[in-house]
């Protein structure tokens, strides 16, 4: 169990949650693992098979504090709650800023390149000797233009028009020189360019799950805050579209989903062999792989990194979590902007 925020995350399978007084208290077989004053919560996130006691559920939502379940994964599946909740006007909330969403947009994007960019340096600090003359090159001058794009996104006063511009921008940019960044000799690993719906090479198809493994954590936090995921700021609202889910992945996804594909190649995890091409081009994940990246991100998201806003450690696993709480903060009131998730 992990208290951050003012939010209880559970996360050990087969623990349990029961009601002591006014606190909530933790058991792993039987033995009290922690124990947090009800009054110091708002809300209560469980991961997988957790037992909740009916007076702990029934304390919860007398005191306005929501219970999200998910399951191991980390997709939602159901949130408990009494009945009053902040909900309605939160989303409220959120549907007025996303008539003038620079703001959180601007934030967003200065995550997303500040992210990228990272993840280049870090190319270059750990493989730079094995670069080329032409492949460094390549890569420092991407590096040094998102650092422009990053000032130009900070300081100028830019609609959201241009605003969605730098952030294409950028990750033209980034992708541009992905290639450098895999070491991996084998020629059916290569990158020639971004392919989606369907994944055209094996690289696009490594990233592509990643992708939509990091959508279901990040759709499971907005609904875990009581966001709507269907309404966001950067993305446009389209039916059938999560594009607040999206939104909130996009500062992640070079740090949590491009760092891990690139370790899984340059490692020898994965190799041309672990993918397969059905009829039409499309290319997938055996299922073999797919365990064995399933495996690799699970780990992943127990790693720990420190959050600049927050000034302590978390795991990269509930980093959407956090990010979806600040901008619940943000929109309510409580913050005066949303504050960007960088990697270090």
């Amino acid at each position: 169990m992990r208290k951050l925020l003012n939010t209880v995350y559970v996360t050990t399978e087969g623990a349990s949650l029961r009601k002591d007084g006014e606190n909530l208290v933790a058991e792993i077989e039987g033995a009290e693992r922690a124990r947090v004053p009800l009054h110091m919560l708002a809300s209560v996130v469980a991961f997988g098979p957790i037992l909740l006691s009916p007076a702990l559920i029934g304390a919860c939502a007398t005191a306005g504090i929501s219970i999200a379940l998910l399951d191991r994964n980390g997709r939602f599946q159901a949130r408990v709650e009494g009945p009053v909740t902040g909900n309605v006007l939160l989303r409220r909330a959120q549907y007025r800023a996303s008539d003038t969403p620079e703001g959180i947009v601007r934030s967003i994007v200065v995550g997303k390149v500040a992210n990228q960019r990272s993840v280049l340096m870090r190319a270059l600090r750990d493989h730079g000797d094995d670069f080329d003359a032409a492949g460094r090159g390549a890569v420092s001058a991407v590096v040094e233009r998102l650092a422009y794009i990053l000032r130009r996104v900070e300081l100028a006063d830019d609609g959201l028009d241009r605003l969605r511009g730098s952030e294409g921008e950028a990750a033209n940019l980034y992708f541009s020189v992905f290639d450098h960044l895999i070491r991996a000799p084998e020629a059916g690993m290569r990158w020639t360019g971004r392919s989606r719906r369907p994944p055209l090479d094996p690289v696009n198809a490594l990233l592509s799950f990643l992708y939509t493994l990091l959508t279901h954590d990040c759709r499971s936090a907005c609904e875990s805050v009581g966001l709507d995921p269907a309404v966001g700021f950067l993305h446009r609202d389209r039916p059938g579209r999560p594009s607040l889910t999206l939104d909130l992945m996009e500062e992640l996804r070079p740090a949590l989903a491009d760092r891990l594909a690139l370790s899984l190649i340059n490692r020898r995890q994965l190799r041309a062999g672990d993918f397969e091409t059905r009829e039409g081009g499309a290319v997938l994940l055996t299922d073999e792989a797919r365990k064995t990246v399933l495996g690799a991100w699970q780990e992943r998201k127990k790693e720990e990194r420190q959050h600049a806003f927050l000034e302590e450690k978390a795991p990269l696993g509930l980093v959407p979590y956090l990010q979806a709480q600040m901008l619940a903060r943000h929109l309510r009131g409580d913050l005066d902007t949303y504050p960007p998730w960088f990697w270090k």
